[in-house]
Order: structure tokens, then sequence, then C-alpha cells
């Protein structure tokens, strides 16, 4: 059981950064087009799953880097889970 948990997790933290990251895309893409937008919210609830993703989707894109709210929380969360994989792999 823990193998197959040591061989999943890599896979699906890694879709849920791409997943990130492609949504931010979406919103500037939208952003551009006056189209229908993503929330906030839900781009910083994918934000805690997905921190990587999200930080660099707000670099490359250039989306979201004004906002004070997602300026501070991003590199947070991708503070707690550095901390997280060290405290865990100790």
């Amino acid at each position: 059981m823990t193998e197959s948990a040591y061989f999943l997790f890599p896979i699906i933290y890694a879709v849920l950064n791409a997943a990130s990251f492609a949504l931010y895309g979406m919103d500037k893409f939208k952003a551009k087009r006056d189209k229908w937008r993503i929330s906030e919210q839900s781009l910083l609830i994918v934000s805690l799953f997905g921190p990587i993703g999200a930080w660099l989707g707000m670099q490359y894109f250039r989306h979201k880097t004004q906002k004070h709210m997602f300026k501070f929380l991003v590199p947070l969360f991708v503070g707690v889970h550095i901390f997280l994989v060290l405290w865990i792999s100790l």
C-alpha cells in the first residue's frame, strides 16, 4: 500500500500543479478577451493544492501579480509545501 502511495503522490502532485498553472493561463486569456473569469477564490483554492504551478503561472502569464493577497498567499503556500515535503522526508 505504501509503495503505491510513494508512486502515486508525485504524479497527483504534478497534475495538481499543472492544473493550477493552466487555470492561471486560462484566466489571463479570458481577462484579455473580456470573457467570463475564474473567481479569485477559486484561484486561491487551487493555489493551496498546487502552489508551484500557481506561482509559475503568475510569473509566466504576469497574472494577479499586483494583487496583494496573491503576492502574499501563493509564496506562503509554496513555502508550506516545501516545509511539509522536508518534514515528511525526515
